[in-house]
C-alpha cells in the first residue's frame, strides 16, 4: 500500500467575482521512502497541492473534492486536532525562506524542543539530546553550541539546515519541501539538495520536492509531476521525463534550462505567461502558448493518460499513439 495516495483532489477559492478552482482532479501516489518532484511555473498549483495535503488551505479556500490517504487515514476528513497530530510529526514541511520559518526571538534549542514536546511527552533534557543528534545529522558543526544561538547568528545555509533538522526531529514518514533552496546561492543549493537526498535514503523518508527548476528535481527525485494551471499535465520517472519529455510544456521547461542554450546566446523561453486561474482558456490550458497546437486543442480538454508509467495530457501525444 502507498504511503500517500491523492485521489481526484480539487481546491476552490471563492472571490467576489466568483469561485476559482486552484486544483483540478489531482491524483498521484507516493510509496514509503520514494522521492517525487512537482514542477511548474509560479501559479501552476504546486504549493497549493502541498498545503492541501496538510489541510493548510487558507480560508475561505477549501478542498471541494477528492481524498488524501496517508498511512491508512483520509487527511481531508480529519478535524483540527487529528491533523495537528500529523503535521510536524508524521508529515513535516520545509519552506522556502528559513527566516520566515524560524522565530527570530527564540533560540534554536527552544524551537526544536518545543516542536518535539508538542508531539512527544519528553523531559527537556532528553528533547535537547535528540535536537543535538538531528543537528549533527544535517552536518551542522558543534551542534551543542548552535542550540544556544538565535537564527540571525547563523548563515542562510546553516539556517536551512536547522529547518531540515526540525523537520526530521519527530522522525516523519514524509517531508514536503517547498522550494527549499530558492533563497540560497548556487553552491549552498547543491549542498542542501545532496543533504536532503542522503537523509531521505538513510532514514527511508518519503519526499515531495516542489520547485520550478527541472534541474533540481533531476538531482534528487525518482519520479516527477509537471503541473500547469492547476492540473497535472505529465508525470513519469524523472530520468525518462527529462530525457524524452512528451508534453510541449515540459519540453519548453527543459529547453529553458541554461545548459540547453549555446554559450553567449539568449536563454530559451516559453512564449506568453501562465494564465490567471480566473481566466483559464477553453480546451487545453496551454494551447495559447503552444507552438504545436491544433484546432482540437482550443476546444477539448486533453485527458491525462498513458500506457506505461508515463502519463501525459496532450492531444498531440494521443494522436501519435493512435
Amino acid at each position: 500500500m502507498s504511503l500517500l495516495q491523492v485521489n481526484n483532489l480539487e481546491v476552490e477559492f471563492p472571490l467576489l467575482s466568483g469561485k476559482v478552482k486552484a486544483l483540478k482532479d489531482i491524483s498521484f501516489s507516493l510509496d514509503k521512502g520514494e522521492r517525487i518532484g512537482i514542477v511548474g511555473e509560479s501559479g501552476a498549483g504546486k504549493s497549493v497541492t502541498a498545503f492541501a495535503i496538510l489541510n493548510l488551505i487558507s480560508k475561505p479556500g477549501r478542498i471541494t473534492n477528492g481524498s488524501i490517504w496517508f498511512d491508512g487515514a483520509n487527511l481531508a476528513d480529519m478535524d483540527r486536532d487529528q491533523i495537528r497530530n500529523i503535521r510536524g510529526n508524521k508529515i513535516s514541511m520545509i519552506f522556502q525562506d528559513p527566516m520566515m520559518t524560524l522565530n527570530p526571538v527564540l533560540t534554536i534549542s527552544t524551537q526544536m524542543v518545543e516542536c518535539l514536546q508538542a508531539h512527544r511527552n519528553l523531559p527537556e533534557a532528553e528533547a535537547k539530546k535528540i535536537a543535538v543528534e538531528k543537528l549533527r545529522a544535517v552536518q551542522i558543526p558543534a551542534p551543542e553550541t548552535r542550540l544556544d544561538q538565535y537564527p540571525h547568528e547563523l548563515s542562510g545555509g546553516m539556517r536551512q539546515r536547522v529547518v531540515i533538522a526540525i523537520a526530521l526531529i519527530s522522525d516523519p514518514a514524509l517531508i514536503i519541501a517547498d522550494e527549499p533552496t530558492t533563497a540560497l546561492d548556487v553552491t549552498i543549493q547543491a549542498e542542501i539538495l545532496q543533504l536532503l537526498l542522503e537523509l531521505c535514503v538513510n532514514f527511508n523518508v518519503g519526499l515531495i520536492l516542489i520547485t520550478h527548476d527541472l534541474g533540481v528535481v533531476s538531482q534528487v527525485t525518482q519520479r516527477t509531476l509537471v503541473m500547469y494551471a492547476g492540473s497535472i499535465i505529465e508525470q513519469g520517472p524523472t530520468r525518462e521525463l527529462i530525457s524524452s519529455p512528451l508534453h510541449p510544456y515540459t519540453q519548453g521547461l527543459i529547453g529553458a534550462l541554461p545548459e540547453q542554450t549555446t554559450p553567449g546566446s539568449r536563454l530559451n523561453q516559453i512564449p506568453g505567461v501562465m494564465p490567471s486561474l480566473q481566466d483559464i482558456p477553453e480546451g487545453c490550458a496551454f494551447h495559447p502558448r503552444c507552438t504545436l497546437a491544433v484546432a482540437k486543442c482550443q476546444h477539448q480538454i486533453p485527458e491525462l493518460k498513458g500506457k506505461t508509467s508515463r502519463l501525459c495530457a496532450c492531444h498531440l501525444v494521443d494522436d501519435a499513439d493512435a
